[in-house]
Protein backbone atom coordinates (compact mmCIF):
# COMPACT_ATOMS: atom_id res chain seq x y z
CA UNK A 1 0.00 0.00 0.00
CA UNK A 2 0.78 3.56 -1.03
CA UNK A 3 2.29 5.67 1.67
CA UNK A 4 2.79 9.29 1.89
CA UNK A 5 6.34 10.84 2.42
CA UNK A 6 6.86 14.04 2.49
CA UNK A 7 10.79 14.15 2.43
CA UNK A 8 10.61 12.57 -0.98
CA UNK A 9 8.09 14.13 -2.43
CA UNK A 10 9.79 17.93 -1.40
CA UNK A 11 12.96 16.40 -2.90
CA UNK A 12 11.65 14.96 -6.30
CA UNK A 13 9.63 18.23 -6.33
CA UNK A 14 12.32 20.61 -6.09
CA UNK A 15 14.55 18.38 -9.12
CA UNK A 16 11.19 18.91 -10.79
CA UNK A 17 10.94 22.77 -10.38
CA UNK A 18 14.69 23.06 -11.47
CA UNK A 19 14.92 20.48 -14.40
CA UNK A 20 11.55 23.00 -15.46
CA UNK A 21 13.12 26.50 -15.07
CA UNK A 22 15.48 25.10 -18.04
CA UNK A 23 12.23 24.46 -20.24
CA UNK A 24 10.24 27.31 -19.16
CA UNK A 25 13.05 29.69 -19.62
CA UNK A 26 13.58 29.12 -23.37
CA UNK A 27 10.53 30.96 -24.33
CA UNK A 28 11.54 33.90 -22.37
CA UNK A 29 15.42 34.10 -24.49
CA UNK A 30 13.82 33.38 -27.44
CA UNK A 31 13.92 37.13 -28.84
CA UNK A 32 17.12 37.20 -27.23
CA UNK A 33 18.52 34.53 -29.86
CA UNK A 34 15.77 35.90 -32.70
CA UNK A 35 17.75 38.93 -32.66
CA UNK A 36 21.07 37.80 -32.48
CA UNK A 37 20.76 35.02 -35.46
CA UNK A 38 18.12 37.06 -37.25
CA UNK A 39 15.70 34.59 -37.21
CA UNK A 40 11.75 34.93 -38.28
CA UNK A 41 8.95 33.82 -35.77
CA UNK A 42 8.95 30.27 -37.83
CA UNK A 43 12.88 29.92 -37.24
CA UNK A 44 12.26 30.65 -33.32
CA UNK A 45 8.67 28.30 -33.50
CA UNK A 46 11.94 25.67 -34.53
CA UNK A 47 13.54 26.01 -31.86
CA UNK A 48 10.79 25.71 -29.52
CA UNK A 49 9.25 22.37 -31.47
CA UNK A 50 13.02 20.95 -30.90
CA UNK A 51 12.44 21.25 -27.26
CA UNK A 52 9.48 20.30 -26.75
CA UNK A 53 9.92 17.13 -29.13
CA UNK A 54 13.17 16.11 -27.22
CA UNK A 55 11.64 17.52 -23.49
CA UNK A 56 8.18 16.03 -24.08
CA UNK A 57 7.09 13.99 -26.69
CA UNK A 58 9.85 11.46 -26.33
CA UNK A 59 8.95 11.01 -22.44
CA UNK A 60 6.38 7.99 -23.40
CA UNK A 61 10.46 5.96 -24.53
CA UNK A 62 12.12 6.92 -21.34
CA UNK A 63 8.68 5.56 -19.55
CA UNK A 64 8.83 2.50 -21.33
CA UNK A 65 12.55 1.88 -20.81
CA UNK A 66 11.62 2.40 -16.75
CA UNK A 67 8.84 0.76 -17.12
CA UNK A 68 10.86 -2.44 -17.67
CA UNK A 69 13.61 -1.69 -15.42
CA UNK A 70 14.23 0.71 -12.45
CA UNK A 71 16.68 3.77 -13.83
CA UNK A 72 17.16 6.14 -11.03
CA UNK A 73 19.82 7.17 -12.40
CA UNK A 74 18.02 8.98 -14.76
CA UNK A 75 16.72 11.46 -11.90
CA UNK A 76 20.54 13.26 -11.68
CA UNK A 77 21.68 12.84 -14.81
CA UNK A 78 18.58 14.51 -15.95
CA UNK A 79 18.93 17.29 -14.05
CA UNK A 80 22.47 17.46 -15.34
CA UNK A 81 21.84 17.62 -18.94
CA UNK A 82 18.91 19.97 -18.78
CA UNK A 83 21.25 23.07 -17.13
CA UNK A 84 24.18 22.33 -18.95
CA UNK A 85 22.23 22.31 -22.67
CA UNK A 86 20.55 25.81 -21.79
CA UNK A 87 23.34 27.28 -20.01
CA UNK A 88 25.42 26.86 -23.13
CA UNK A 89 22.94 28.73 -25.39
CA UNK A 90 25.02 32.33 -24.57
CA UNK A 91 28.07 30.54 -26.08
CA UNK A 92 26.62 29.49 -29.31
CA UNK A 93 27.98 30.58 -32.70
CA UNK A 94 25.06 29.04 -34.83
CA UNK A 95 21.48 28.61 -35.40
CA UNK A 96 22.38 24.82 -35.92
CA UNK A 97 24.13 24.54 -32.26
CA UNK A 98 21.01 25.96 -30.40
CA UNK A 99 18.87 23.30 -31.54
CA UNK A 100 21.80 20.96 -30.84
CA UNK A 101 22.17 22.25 -27.05
CA UNK A 102 18.38 22.29 -26.90
CA UNK A 103 17.66 18.58 -27.37
CA UNK A 104 20.33 17.92 -25.36
CA UNK A 105 18.46 19.91 -22.61
CA UNK A 106 15.21 18.64 -23.59
CA UNK A 107 16.61 15.13 -23.20
CA UNK A 108 17.72 15.71 -19.74
CA UNK A 109 13.91 17.44 -18.89
CA UNK A 110 12.73 13.88 -20.84
CA UNK A 111 14.64 11.60 -18.84
CA UNK A 112 13.64 12.83 -15.64
CA UNK A 113 9.87 13.19 -15.91
CA UNK A 114 8.85 9.78 -16.17
CA UNK A 115 10.58 8.76 -13.33
CA UNK A 116 10.04 11.39 -11.50
CA UNK A 117 6.22 10.94 -11.66
CA UNK A 118 6.35 7.07 -11.27
CA UNK A 119 8.68 7.90 -8.54
CA UNK A 120 6.62 9.93 -6.77
CA UNK A 121 3.38 8.25 -7.01
CA UNK A 122 4.69 5.59 -4.31
CA UNK A 123 5.24 8.92 -1.73
CA UNK A 124 1.34 10.06 -2.57
CA UNK A 125 -1.05 8.21 0.03
CA UNK A 126 -4.09 8.03 0.11
CA UNK A 127 -5.15 11.04 -2.09
CA UNK A 128 -3.46 10.77 -4.72
CA UNK A 129 -4.01 13.78 -6.53
CA UNK A 130 -3.12 15.75 -3.55
CA UNK A 131 0.13 13.55 -3.35
CA UNK A 132 0.81 14.41 -6.53
CA UNK A 133 -0.13 18.14 -6.72
CA UNK A 134 2.74 18.30 -4.40
CA UNK A 135 5.17 17.52 -6.98
CA UNK A 136 3.79 18.79 -10.14
CA UNK A 137 4.15 22.16 -8.24
CA UNK A 138 7.59 22.11 -8.14
CA UNK A 139 7.66 21.87 -12.18
CA UNK A 140 4.97 24.53 -12.31
CA UNK A 141 7.09 26.85 -10.07
CA UNK A 142 10.21 26.01 -11.65
CA UNK A 143 8.12 26.69 -15.13
CA UNK A 144 7.08 29.93 -13.95
CA UNK A 145 10.60 30.69 -12.37
CA UNK A 146 12.47 29.88 -15.21
CA UNK A 147 11.65 33.02 -17.43
CA UNK A 148 11.89 36.06 -14.91
CA UNK A 149 15.19 34.07 -13.86
CA UNK A 150 16.38 34.14 -17.21
CA UNK A 151 15.04 37.78 -17.55
CA UNK A 152 17.14 38.94 -14.84
CA UNK A 153 20.37 37.43 -15.27
CA UNK A 154 20.50 38.79 -18.86
CA UNK A 155 18.51 42.08 -18.30
CA UNK A 156 20.86 43.26 -15.56
CA UNK A 157 24.32 40.99 -16.58
CA UNK A 158 23.86 40.81 -20.36
CA UNK A 159 23.11 37.46 -22.56
CA UNK A 160 26.88 36.27 -21.71
CA UNK A 161 25.80 35.57 -18.10
CA UNK A 162 23.32 33.01 -18.78
CA UNK A 163 25.49 30.02 -17.71
CA UNK A 164 25.19 30.84 -14.30
CA UNK A 165 21.52 28.86 -14.33
CA UNK A 166 22.90 25.71 -14.33
CA UNK A 167 24.14 26.14 -10.51
CA UNK A 168 20.30 24.47 -9.51
CA UNK A 169 20.80 21.95 -11.57
CA UNK A 170 24.33 20.51 -9.92
CA UNK A 171 23.48 21.32 -6.50
CA UNK A 172 19.62 19.75 -6.74
CA UNK A 173 21.64 16.81 -8.48
CA UNK A 174 23.87 16.32 -5.49
CA UNK A 175 20.63 16.38 -3.32
CA UNK A 176 19.08 13.78 -5.46
CA UNK A 177 22.43 11.59 -5.20
CA UNK A 178 22.27 11.68 -1.25
CA UNK A 179 18.74 10.23 -0.79
CA UNK A 180 18.92 7.67 -4.06
CA UNK A 181 17.91 4.77 -1.36
CA UNK A 182 15.19 6.18 -0.11
CA UNK A 183 13.84 7.69 -3.30
CA UNK A 184 14.68 3.93 -5.22
CA UNK A 185 13.10 1.36 -2.60
CA UNK A 186 9.29 1.50 -3.55
CA UNK A 187 10.22 1.40 -7.22
CA UNK A 188 12.34 -1.85 -7.13
CA UNK A 189 9.71 -3.60 -4.99
CA UNK A 190 6.75 -2.53 -7.86
CA UNK A 191 8.91 -3.74 -10.35
CA UNK A 192 8.79 -7.44 -8.65
CA UNK A 193 5.13 -7.14 -8.26
CA UNK A 194 4.45 -5.98 -11.75
CA UNK A 195 6.00 -8.73 -12.95
CA UNK A 196 4.32 -11.51 -11.26
CA UNK A 197 0.81 -9.73 -11.87
CA UNK A 198 1.05 -8.78 -15.54
CA UNK A 199 -3.01 -8.22 -16.74
CA UNK A 200 -3.98 -7.34 -20.26
CA UNK A 201 -5.32 -4.07 -20.60
CA UNK A 202 -8.75 -3.23 -22.57
CA UNK A 203 -9.25 -1.33 -24.90
CA UNK A 204 -11.57 0.84 -23.74
CA UNK A 205 -8.85 1.87 -21.16
CA UNK A 206 -6.54 3.21 -24.18
CA UNK A 207 -9.77 4.83 -25.94
CA UNK A 208 -10.44 6.87 -22.20
CA UNK A 209 -6.65 7.31 -22.06
CA UNK A 210 -6.44 8.80 -25.62
CA UNK A 211 -9.34 11.27 -24.48
CA UNK A 212 -7.57 13.04 -21.33
CA UNK A 213 -4.31 12.79 -23.89
CA UNK A 214 -6.63 15.04 -26.09
CA UNK A 215 -7.80 17.30 -23.27
CA UNK A 216 -4.04 17.93 -22.30
CA UNK A 217 -2.61 18.59 -25.62
CA UNK A 218 -5.65 21.79 -25.61
CA UNK A 219 -4.68 22.89 -22.24
CA UNK A 220 -0.84 22.54 -23.06
CA UNK A 221 -1.21 23.92 -26.85
CA UNK A 222 -3.09 27.24 -24.90
CA UNK A 223 -0.50 27.39 -22.11
CA UNK A 224 2.70 27.59 -23.87
CA UNK A 225 0.66 29.40 -26.38
CA UNK A 226 0.48 32.41 -23.79
CA UNK A 227 3.92 31.43 -22.50
CA UNK A 228 5.24 32.11 -26.00
CA UNK A 229 3.90 34.77 -27.68
CA UNK A 230 2.91 37.00 -24.32
CA UNK A 231 7.21 38.03 -24.58
CA UNK A 232 6.88 38.56 -28.48
CA UNK A 233 3.85 40.68 -28.30
CA UNK A 234 5.38 43.04 -25.35
CA UNK A 235 8.89 43.34 -26.50
CA UNK A 236 8.55 43.08 -30.80
CA UNK A 237 5.52 44.10 -31.26
CA UNK A 238 4.98 46.75 -28.13
CA UNK A 239 8.03 47.61 -27.47
CA UNK A 240 7.96 47.33 -23.78
CA UNK A 241 10.38 46.34 -21.10
CA UNK A 242 11.84 41.84 -21.38
CA UNK A 243 11.58 42.69 -17.75
CA UNK A 244 7.66 43.64 -17.46
CA UNK A 245 6.70 40.67 -20.39
CA UNK A 246 8.85 38.26 -18.13
CA UNK A 247 6.81 39.12 -14.67
CA UNK A 248 3.78 38.61 -16.93
CA UNK A 249 4.98 35.02 -17.66
CA UNK A 250 5.93 34.72 -14.46
CA UNK A 251 2.46 35.89 -12.70
CA UNK A 252 0.61 33.40 -15.21
CA UNK A 253 2.28 30.33 -14.41
CA UNK A 254 2.94 31.03 -10.54
CA UNK A 255 -0.60 31.09 -10.32
CA UNK A 256 -1.28 27.81 -12.33
CA UNK A 257 1.31 26.22 -9.27
CA UNK A 258 -1.18 27.71 -7.38
CA UNK A 259 -3.97 26.38 -8.49
CA UNK A 260 -2.47 23.25 -9.43
CA UNK A 261 -2.18 22.96 -5.14
CA UNK A 262 -5.37 24.11 -4.71
CA UNK A 263 -7.69 22.24 -7.68
CA UNK A 264 -6.10 18.78 -6.69
CA UNK A 265 -7.68 18.32 -3.23
CA UNK A 266 -11.15 19.45 -4.62
CA UNK A 267 -10.74 17.17 -7.52
CA UNK A 268 -10.11 14.35 -4.86
CA UNK A 269 -13.39 15.66 -2.91
CA UNK A 270 -15.91 15.76 -6.00
CA UNK A 271 -14.48 13.85 -8.80
CA UNK A 272 -11.46 14.08 -11.60
CA UNK A 273 -13.48 14.25 -14.44
CA UNK A 274 -16.16 16.76 -13.26
CA UNK A 275 -12.78 18.94 -12.39
CA UNK A 276 -11.31 18.95 -15.48
CA UNK A 277 -15.00 19.81 -17.21
CA UNK A 278 -15.03 22.63 -14.87
CA UNK A 279 -11.89 23.96 -15.35
CA UNK A 280 -11.91 23.98 -19.52
CA UNK A 281 -15.43 25.54 -19.31
CA UNK A 282 -14.25 28.38 -16.75
CA UNK A 283 -10.86 29.12 -19.21
CA UNK A 284 -12.82 29.59 -22.29
CA UNK A 285 -14.74 32.29 -20.28
CA UNK A 286 -12.27 34.00 -18.80
CA UNK A 287 -9.17 33.97 -21.81
CA UNK A 288 -11.14 36.39 -23.74
CA UNK A 289 -11.17 39.06 -20.77
CA UNK A 290 -7.14 39.51 -21.27
CA UNK A 291 -7.61 41.02 -25.03
CA UNK A 292 -10.11 44.24 -23.97
CA UNK A 293 -8.39 46.93 -24.63
CA UNK A 294 -8.47 48.38 -21.07
CA UNK A 295 -6.87 45.73 -19.87
CA UNK A 296 -4.19 45.08 -22.12
CA UNK A 297 -1.96 47.57 -20.32
CA UNK A 298 -2.61 48.24 -17.10
CA UNK A 299 -2.03 46.41 -13.77
CA UNK A 300 -5.45 44.36 -14.21
CA UNK A 301 -3.43 42.58 -16.88
CA UNK A 302 -1.79 40.94 -14.16
CA UNK A 303 -4.99 39.48 -12.24
CA UNK A 304 -6.57 38.73 -15.32
CA UNK A 305 -3.26 36.10 -16.42
CA UNK A 306 -3.24 35.40 -12.48
CA UNK A 307 -6.77 33.92 -12.83
CA UNK A 308 -6.39 32.82 -16.39
CA UNK A 309 -3.37 30.33 -15.19
CA UNK A 310 -5.14 29.37 -11.99
CA UNK A 311 -7.56 27.99 -13.49
CA UNK A 312 -6.02 26.62 -16.82
CA UNK A 313 -3.18 24.81 -14.99
CA UNK A 314 -5.37 23.61 -12.44
CA UNK A 315 -5.79 20.17 -13.76
CA UNK A 316 -2.07 19.57 -14.30
CA UNK A 317 -2.05 16.87 -11.34
CA UNK A 318 -5.33 15.58 -12.05
CA UNK A 319 -4.81 14.29 -15.35
CA UNK A 320 -1.78 12.66 -14.57
CA UNK A 321 -3.42 10.74 -12.05
CA UNK A 322 -6.01 9.93 -14.01
CA UNK A 323 -3.64 8.29 -16.31
CA UNK A 324 -1.87 6.51 -13.58
CA UNK A 325 -5.27 5.03 -12.40
CA UNK A 326 -6.17 4.11 -16.13
CA UNK A 327 -2.82 2.16 -16.66
CA UNK A 328 -1.70 1.55 -12.98
CA UNK A 329 0.85 -1.48 -14.30
CA UNK A 330 2.51 0.82 -16.74
CA UNK A 331 3.10 4.21 -14.42
CA UNK A 332 6.04 4.68 -16.53
CA UNK A 333 4.21 5.11 -19.64
CA UNK A 334 1.00 6.75 -18.51
CA UNK A 335 3.04 9.48 -17.19
CA UNK A 336 5.25 9.99 -20.14
CA UNK A 337 2.33 10.53 -22.26
CA UNK A 338 0.55 12.58 -20.25
CA UNK A 339 3.47 15.32 -19.04
CA UNK A 340 5.77 14.61 -22.23
CA UNK A 341 3.66 12.91 -25.34
CA UNK A 342 0.33 15.19 -24.87
CA UNK A 343 2.36 18.43 -23.45
CA UNK A 344 4.81 18.16 -26.30
CA UNK A 345 2.27 17.68 -29.00
CA UNK A 346 0.32 20.78 -27.69
CA UNK A 347 3.70 22.73 -27.97
CA UNK A 348 4.44 21.94 -31.32
CA UNK A 349 1.46 23.16 -31.88
CA UNK A 350 3.05 26.72 -31.71
CA UNK A 351 4.75 26.18 -34.32
CA UNK A 352 1.72 26.96 -36.20
CA UNK A 353 1.32 30.19 -34.03
CA UNK A 354 4.55 30.83 -35.52
CA UNK A 355 3.46 30.93 -39.44
CA UNK A 356 -0.09 32.76 -38.10
CA UNK A 357 2.13 35.34 -36.16
CA UNK A 358 4.64 35.71 -39.91
CA UNK A 359 1.33 35.84 -42.17
CA UNK A 360 -0.95 37.71 -40.05
CA UNK A 361 0.72 39.35 -36.39
CA UNK A 362 1.66 38.66 -33.36
CA UNK A 363 -1.52 39.82 -31.55
CA UNK A 364 -3.72 36.98 -34.41
CA UNK A 365 -1.59 34.49 -32.95
CA UNK A 366 -2.91 35.49 -29.56
CA UNK A 367 -6.70 35.75 -30.78
CA UNK A 368 -6.56 32.31 -31.92
CA UNK A 369 -5.52 30.59 -28.75
CA UNK A 370 -8.64 31.19 -27.53
CA UNK A 371 -10.39 28.29 -29.40
CA UNK A 372 -8.13 25.62 -27.87
CA UNK A 373 -10.02 26.30 -23.79
CA UNK A 374 -13.49 25.45 -25.70
CA UNK A 375 -12.26 22.14 -27.37
CA UNK A 376 -10.75 20.78 -24.51
CA UNK A 377 -14.12 21.21 -22.66
CA UNK A 378 -15.94 19.48 -25.43
CA UNK A 379 -13.56 16.53 -25.18
CA UNK A 380 -13.96 16.43 -21.44
CA UNK A 381 -18.05 16.08 -22.07
CA UNK A 382 -17.06 12.60 -24.13
CA UNK A 383 -14.56 11.39 -21.56
CA UNK A 384 -15.48 7.96 -19.80
CA UNK A 385 -13.73 7.32 -16.36
CA UNK A 386 -14.20 6.14 -13.08
CA UNK A 387 -13.55 7.94 -10.35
Amino acid sequence: MKRFNLRVLLILSLGHLVVDIYQGALPAVLPFLKDRFGLSYAMTGLILMASNFTSSILQPVFGYVSDRKTMSFLLPTGLLAAGTGFALLAYSPSFLLILGLVVVSGLGVASYHPEGYKTAYFFTGERAATGMSLFSVGGNLGFSLGPILAMYIVNYYGFSALPVIIVPAVLCSALVVANKRAIRMPVEDHEKRSKLDAVKVPITVYVSLGMVILIVVMRSWAQIGLVTYIPFYYIDYLKGSPLFAGKLVFTFLFCGAVGTLIGAPIADRFGHRLFVRASMLLSTITLPVMFIPAVQNGALLFVVLGAQGMILVSTFSVTIVMAQRLLPSKLGIASGLMVGFAIGTGGIGVTILGFVADRFGVPAALYSISVLPCAGFLLSLLLRYHD
